[in-house]
């Protein structure tokens, strides 16, 4: 598989490396701050900018974009202008999503998305909403959660925390909405109050808790490091340029969802 890397953070060369480790080709690495970078592990050619990298990535299977909110929609409609197949690993653009699913499917093109493409991340998110589930009918269980990052990390709250808490609304009569900044007053009894932290170098902790006088059920997902997430992101690229049949491409708009369901 030929892939363009689209960021050259610490993301992007954990991606380098994984993608190494599984025997794929990095063709080209997009990045400002790495332009000046003669040479990568990969052997790929550094560019500024998607336009300057055109004639070297037009034929590549997949590009896996990790940059910041600001410039993964503009990235993603080029490449689907472009008809180069996206997995985005950034978050914090989602309003900009319905735009950006009719360019890529004007395009005939493809995107994976998602707010986090750990497996772990992913399993978590199947726990946390079937434990909403179970904890709907007993009123004596408040929910609430909180989230925890690096202080480098450009969102709050997280994409991850944004999705784990939709998912367990969903499975909630009495919980209707989420509250996600600071609370000077009293949560209404159909809020979740879910708070974010940024200290260090934390990978990402993410917590849902149901408590009762009685006492606190508490759900945790803790990363180790950022290896989940290029594993994961990895795993999507190659759902993502994989012909299912000779005659017909992968096209539309997919999640983390569509790719791990033939796993899970």
């Amino acid at each position: 598989m030929k892939v363009v890397l689209v960021g050259y953070g610490k993301m992007g060369q954990l991606l380098e490396k994984r993608l190494l480790e599984k025997g794929h080709v990095v063709t080209a690495v997009v990045d400002p701050a790495a332009a000046a970078n003669k040479v990568l592990p990969s052997g790929a050619e550094v560019f500024t900018t998607l336009k300057d990298a055109l004639s070297v990535i037009k034929d590549v299977d997949v590009a896996i974009e990790f940059t910041l909110p600001g410039s993964a929609p503009e990235n993603i409609i080029f490449l689907a202008k472009e008809k180069i197949p996206v997995v985005c690993g950034t978050t914090g653009w989602y309003d900009r999503l319905p735009e950006i699913s009719r360019v890529v499917e004007d395009a005939g093109s493809s995107l994976v998305y998602s707010s986090n493409f750990s497996l772990g991340v992913n399993l978590f998110y199947r726990i946390t909403s079937h434990a909403a589930k179970l904890a709907d009918p007993f009123n004596e269980y408040d929910v609430a959660g909180f989230e925890t990052h690096h202080n480098n990390k450009a969102d709050s709250p997280s994409g991850t925390a944004k999705t784990m808490v939709e998912r367990v609304l969903a499975q909630m009569t009495r919980k209707k909405k989420a509250v996600f900044e600071m609370l000077d007053r009293r949560p209404a009894e159909d809020e979740i109050h879910y708070a974010s932290l940024r200290i260090g170098a934390v990978p990402g902790t993410h917590s849902l808790v149901f408590d009762s006088a009685a006492d606190t059920i508490e759900i945790t997902h803790t990363a180790r490091s950022r290896e989940g997430f290029a594993s994961g992101a990895v795993l999507a690229a190659e759902w993502l340029a994989d012909i299912p049949s000779a005659l017909k491409k992968r096209t539309g708009i997919f999640t983390v969802d569509d790719v791990l369901e033939e796993i899970l």
